[in-house]
């Protein structure tokens, strides 16, 4: 069967890894498609394969063939399913829409329910300061005594973070897809080459950031036991500057509760897997490690709260990546670049909102030092090739490694009462 000449890719030196066509698996018989499992499911023919993408209402489909390629596609690569990618996309954004819109109210309703209680609250304290004193506020004084206990409200605080991660940023992004998906139908515009580049990415096995993983969702199960965690072995300032200094190493392994430990579980797996496909994965505990000690100093200068968890390691990797990627600009789609500048503002955001108990010390210390260990280890180039490894990039990658395990089980012991 001839095969199509746009498809033969797996040898053209000018594209990335994630743009050949033998970046993904080797096709099966006939026409199929590939869950997001990665099990294979047969079809009888084009138009039985059509319908699965017509009725893909849950995102299943992830990669299909054909027998004119000998690799799975993306369904957007193939022009006989146009129509039915169009419809199917669609249905998607507006499911999604229709889905964040729902969550917002409740959210939003919930938020001003929370508001009002807690000025209400704030009302009858000013009440029992006017009738203990024997004074009386006028309105205004009331109104800022009011507003005043709601922003020094840590509650208020954390209820409107919870607003902006999980209903009003979901919202956000659904109707940019929306206003995207609209504007695409208008003109063509370079969907093809990031939805690759995503669901490539996607594919990729990062077994080092999974360790990661592994280890701070080990110390964050200890700290359900060892209740007193967060001032043990939490950044506490006064201890550091007392002369306990393996604080800096404990702190990054411990949360401040099940949504700290959420967001940056998300965060963790996105942006390390990223740097571990891209710049391979001796730079990922290096990066995190110098990033997490770099924040964790910024955190001391700069506050005197107790801090606690791996933020700063995290921010490193977002702004090694947001230099790593400017420097290799081949490597990854512009539109997927946006994606990291877009992550920045969002924590900025997080950060202005959450002031009183986000340490934005360490984020900015630690996303200044990925920046830094980003330009000085890797040299602007023009190639579409992942750097390589050498020795000396295994050794300390794995000497990196090794610490931030022995920082994770020293972590624990010190929770548990070791060494007094």
């Amino acid at each position: 069967m001839k095969r199509d000449p746009i498809l033969n890719s797996e040898k053209r030196p000018d594209l990335p890894v994630w743009a050949r066509d033998n970046a993904f698996p080797p096709a099966g018989d006939g026409y199929g498609w590939i869950d997001s499992r990665g099990r294979r499911h047969q079809c009888t023919g084009l138009e039985d394969l059509a319908d699965v993408i017509r009725n893909d209402r849950k995102s299943a489909v992830l990669l299909i063939w054909t027998p004119e390629s000998a690799h799975c596609r993306i369904p957007e690569e193939i022009k006989a399913f146009k129509s039915s990618i169009t419809q199917v996309r669609r249905q998607w954004v507006a499911d999604d829409l229709e889905e964040s819109q729902q969550r917002l109210k409740w959210f939003g309703a919930s938020l001003v329910i929370l508001i009002a209680y807690l000025a209400f609250q704030g009302w009858k304290h000013a009440k029992s300061i006017e009738l203990a004193n024997g004074v009386s506020l006028t309105l205004n004084e009331e109104l800022r005594w009011i507003l005043g206990s709601l922003l020094r409200s840590t509650t208020v605080g954390i209820a409107l973070l919870g607003f902006l991660v999980f209903a009003f940023i979901p919202w956000y992004q659904a109707r940019k897809k929306s206003s995207e998906l609209k504007a695409r139908s208008k003109r063509a515009g370079p969907i093809v080459p990031l939805i690759r580049f995503e669901i490539w990415l996607d594919t990729q096995k990062a077994p080092v950031t999974w360790i990661l993983l592994g280890l701070i969702t080990m110390v964050a199960l200890a700290q359900l036991v060892f209740t007193n965690s967060v001032h043990d072995v939490g950044l506490v300032k006064t201890a550091y500057r007392s002369g306990e200094f393996w604080r800096l190493f404990t702190a990054p392994m411990l949360h401040g509760g099940f949504l700290h430990y959420f967001m940056n579980a998300m965060a963790l797996l996105y942006l390390g897997k990223r740097v571990e496909v891209f710049a391979r994965w001796p730079h990922v505990p290096m990066v995190f490690l110098f990033s997490a000690i770099v924040a964790g100093e910024a955190s001391v200068r700069f506050t005197d709260a107790t801090s606690v968890g791996a933020s700063g390691g995290l921010m490193g990797w977002l702004g090694f990546l947001l230099v790593f990627e400017t420097l290799h600009s081949s490597l990854v789609p512009k539109s997927a670049k946006r994606r990291l500048i877009g992550g920045v503002v969002m924590t900025a955001l997080i950060g202005l909102i959450g002031y009183r108990f986000i340490d934005n010390a360490a984020h900015f210390g630690g996303l200044i030092a990925g920046m830094g260990y980003a330009a000085i280890v890797f040299p602007k180039s023009a190639s579409v090739a992942r750097p390589k490894m050498n020795l000396v990039d295994k050794t300390v990658g794995a000497l990196s490694m090794v610490f931030i395990m022995l920082c994770a089980a020293f972590t624990i012991y010190k929770m548990a009462g070791g060494f007094g």
